[in-house]
């Protein structure tokens, strides 16, 4: 699904870093992928970065390309050791694709959470992130009536809406201000989120296969496998805002000016080919498709909460619920993109 994301943004990240070069035809450009993760994703949209500012040099009959500083940035724990020893292939193919004279390429790790200053001030040129931000960067307070859902649910009371709109309000400000520091003047940012069409979060249409995973959970419950009161204490820390929100926190922190804003709708089983159909061919393959892809995310915020016996059990469950639903309709997740200047 990340990929699938990326290749659909990626023309607009692309069209971005152009003009930025172009604008100052810097003699180093300075990128910073926050949330890089690891695995074959982390490296795809800094080679397609690095290969748009190639094909313009060559357009522009320029001979001196930049040099390049890129930095990927994800929490302590992820496995940096197998990105970096993914880096001599990256080198080597993009030279080959590009020329031995483009470059040269430097790449570092930097461990931290994006909630907190992580480079020198006012050394980015471009920072891009892709289902990052979506994460808070805690569970918000006060929601401890939000029984038998791990999230927003259209059964919550109103008050986890609001203390979920205000975590994320403050999370994205303090995002903004940090990057506004580190970032040069006319630097830009891409940001690739989860978010809503919507402007009611109760609605069909928000974040359904996480109420599906609260399903899922209270059927475990009822079953006697999952302790309700660890249910009962379980959230996310996580939010799906909407456009407007966007718009609002960029321009009342006031550190970059919004230049675009775009969405989305991006399927739950990006595997199946929905072409003339309305639903999944193979509702075990999907639901187990999807399944794979949210426990890539939520197991480790799940074991630690719950313990590691119920996860095998979990994910069976849940993709059976998913592949039910996909067997009757097509659900989608939209995808907010938006890109931002430091004024």
């Amino acid at each position: 699904m990340q990929r699938s994301v990326l290749s659909k943004v990626k023309p607009f990240i692309e069209e971005t870093i152009v003009q930025l070069y172009c604008t100052t035809f810097p003699q180093r450009l300075t990128i910073a992928d926050l949330g890089c993760s690891t695995g074959t994703n982390s490296l795809f949209i800094i080679s397609e970065l690095l290969k748009a500012i190639s094909e313009v040099c060559q357009k522009l009959g320029r001979r001196s390309p930049p040099e390049f500083q890129l930095f990927l940035n994800d929490l302590p724990e992820n496995d940096f050791n197998t990105v970096f020893k993914s880096t001599p292939n990256f080198y080597e193919k993009f030279r080959s694709d590009n020329g031995q004279e483009f470059g040269p390429i430097f790449v570092g790790g930097v461990p931290g959470s994006f909630y907190n200053r992580l480079f020198p001030t006012e050394t980015l040129n471009f920072v891009h992130s892709s289902f990052g931000l979506h994460w808070l960067s805690q569970i918000p307070q006060g929601i401890e009536n939000n029984k038998g859902n791990v999230y927003m649910a259209r059964t919550s009371p109103s008050n986890v809406y609001q203390a979920y709109a205000e975590q994320f309000n403050r999370d994205f400000s303090v995002f903004s201000s940090l990057r506004s520091k580190e970032m040069m003047i006319g630097g830009c940012m891409v940001i690739s989120i989860i978010g809503r069409r919507c402007s009611d979060p109760p609605s069909k249409d928000y974040c359904c296969h996480l109420e599906v995973f609260s399903k899922t959970l209270r059927d475990m419950v009822s079953e006697g496998l999952i302790e309700e009161v660890k249910l009962d204490s379980f959230n996310l820390p996580y939010y799906a805002p909407s456009i407007e929100e966007v718009q609002t926190i960029i321009e009342s922190e006031g550190s970059f000016d919004l230049d675009w804003i775009k969405t989305f709708d991006n399927d739950w089983d990006t595997s199946e080919d929905y072409v003339n159909r309305e639903f999944v061919h193979d509702k075990i393959k999907s639901g187990k498709f999807f399944a794979k892809t949210m426990r890539a995310v939520i197991e480790p915020i799940f074991v630690s909460h719950f313990g590691d016996s119920a996860i095998e059990d979990l994910f069976c469950r849940y993709a059976k619920d998913v592949g039910e639903i996909l067997a009757k309709e097509r659900p989608m997740i939209t995808i907010l993109v938006f890109g931002m200047t430091k004024n």
